[in-house]
């Protein structure tokens, strides 16, 4: 690394989505996975063909969905027959009522999901295949937030069958980089992670050190082996937080949208400028990565490392302008000298420090409301939480007579999605009516009636004895 002496940037993809393929359409539904494959997953994949060199981790459960049949056929279909149809619907309907501007970008926007198809197509309609020479890191099976599961067993089931997944689809080349979903992570995991063979996981330790404190730019070495690598939340809230670079006046308004959901305003409320909003997306980037490298100054030695965490689908879904920032972003860093490095590369370079004396009495943390689980177990979820674990007590007892129709519902039961929708008041019903369906097919499978059409794909490689660490 020619630039270790300034300590080096990693950029983490997390790429995720829950399994909402055959689950619903609109508003609620498998419509959110052709969204994140027109307008974040494919110009990802344009910059990864060029060599960028960032970290890009697919969740098991994401993979799930691209691998299942006919999805390509499936967004063909969403955008000719559905988005085609609403952008001219409510570009007709601004035209007449006066907003040309309003008008003429959503023509404009219409491109995106056109041009979404042939890059598809070009790729000879699969998109797994196209992202695989780019996947480093895995997950567990379905996201599931590993410190509240119930036992050593669901843990062993959710980890070993993510990694299999991943070693299943993308060959032996894995070198142990794992995404702990919602970066929730309790010491006592480190033994169970390090018997599946994951070498590193994310972290985020800000409410143990505090905003922009140096800890974060070095990994730590655990007594099991794991290395724990600190997300820096100083650098990642420059994009990801309410006044972050998405909140400027001229970037694409999420919120702000036609009847259809199309959104051709600005957040200042004028009619969204595309090349205006480039505009900015040069100076956010110029000015990430000068805060990069000054955050980097800090570290002892010039050894640090700053790492960049973030969802994929943050970047060209909810902030438009995401992709374009990423690639200015990978020219900064070539003009202003700052050395952007894939995580497994950064970390065969960089000595860890040891982990403190207190590691194992440490609270779980995670990236959620206040550092801690309660996003995921508080009280508008704690029935929840509460019935997942006690689902995987009850397939833990019978685990050697468990069907794999009751494993597979007991993994979807487990996403960390559910919860996450519902305390954070997301996508109405859907999230609820999804978690009852799960429990209520979970027990119809204990009962002898797998209904095997009702997961199509989801973990289909699943293995009750998992549960047992076989």
């Amino acid at each position: 690394m020619s630039r270790r002496s300034r300590g080096a940037l990693a950029i983490v993809l997390h790429t995720h989505m829950p399994y909402v393929e055959s689950f619903g359409t609109w508003p609620s539904g498998e419509e959110w996975l052709w969204e994140a494959i027109a307008g974040c997953y494919l110009p990802l994949l344009e910059l990864l063909d060029g060599g960028a060199p960032l970290t890009l981790s697919l969740t098991p459960v994401l993979c799930d969905q691209l691998e299942a049949e006919g999805v390509a056929e499936r967004f063909e279909r969403f955008v000719d027959r559905v988005r085609r149809y609403t952008h001219e619907e409510d570009a007709a309907g601004l035209r007449a009522a006066g907003e040309q501007a309003l008008a003429r970008e959503l023509e404009r926007s219409w491109q995106d999901y056109a041009g979404a198809v042939e890059a598809l197509r070009r790729r000879g309609g699969d998109l797994l295949a196209a992202l695989s020479p780019h996947v480093q890191w895995t997950s567990s099976a379905t996201h599931a937030v590993l410190p509240l599961l119930a036992s050593d067993g669901g843990v062993a089931l959710q980890v070993t069958t993510g990694i299999e997944s991943h070693r299943r689809r993308f060959g032996a080349g894995w070198q142990g980089g794992f995404w702990l979903p919602e970066c929730a992570y309790a010491p006592w995991l480190d033994d169970d992670l390090q018997d599946a063979g994951v070498g590193a996981v994310c972290v985020e330790l800000t409410g143990r050190y505090g905003l922009g404190a140096p800890e974060h730019l070095r990994p730590i070495q655990t007594g099991s082996g794991v290395l724990l690598t600190p997300v820096d939340r100083a650098t990642m809230s420059l994009v990801w937080s309410p006044d972050g670079y998405p909140s400027a006046g001229p970037y694409r308004d999420y919120h702000h949208h036609t009847i259809h959901h199309h959104n051709p305003w600005g957040n200042d409320g004028d009619a969204y400028d595309y090349a205006r909003a480039c505009e900015l997306v040069r100076a956010h980037a110029a000015d990430f990565v000068a805060r990069t490298l000054a955050r980097l100054a800090q570290a002892e030695r010039g050894e640090g490392l700053v790492v960049c965490a973030l969802d994929t689908e943050l970047l060209g879904h909810w902030w438009y302008e995401g992709p374009r920032w990423l690639a200015a972003v990978l020219e900064e860093c070539e003009r202003q000298g700052l050395a952007l490095v894939r995580l497994d590369e950064a970390l065969a370079q960089i000595e860890p420090v040891p982990a403190p004396a207190e590691l194992p009495s440490w609270e779980p943390c995670s990236w959620g409301v206040d550092g801690d689980l309660s996003t995921w177990s508080g009280p508008p979820v704690a029935e929840l939480a509460f019935q997942v674990r006690a689902a995987e007590l009850e397939l833990l007892a019978g685990a050697r007579a468990a069907s794999p129709a009751a494993v597979r519902e007991l993994l979807a039961l487990q996403s960390s999605d559910w919860a996450f929708m519902v305390t954070r008041g997301l996508a109405g019903p859907y999230p609820r009516e999804r978690f009852d369906g799960h429990l209520r097919r979970f027990r119809q499978a204990r009962g002898g009636d797998p209904q095997p059409q009702a997961l199509r794909n989801l973990a289909p490689h699943a293995e009750p004895l998992a549960l047992l660490g076989a």
